[in-house]
């Protein structure tokens, strides 16, 4: 028995495009900062790391919350 609810890939492929675009920029600019203030504190690396996962955790938080801001503004599945 079918649903009758369908895959909108159309929007699927957008959203999934953007994420893709937007985690790249996120995580590289998280990266960035968190060797950018390491430098500015003369930390050593260690330090560096745990800024680099800080920053890096927070841009995957981003991305997560694009996905599903972005899911009820296209949904996957119609019907």
């Amino acid at each position: 028995m079918t649903t009758g609810r369908r895959i909108r890939w159309d929007h699927v492929s957008t959203v999934v495009s953007a994420a893709i675009l937007l985690g790249a920029e996120l995580i590289g600019a998280g990266l960035a900062a968190g060797w950018a203030i390491a430098a500015l504190f003369d930390a050593n690396w260690v330090w560096e790391l745990i800024f680099e996962g800080a920053f890096g955790l927070l841009a995957v938080y981003g991305i997560y919350r694009f996905v599903v801001k972005a899911k009820s503004v296209e949904p996957f599945v119609e019907g």
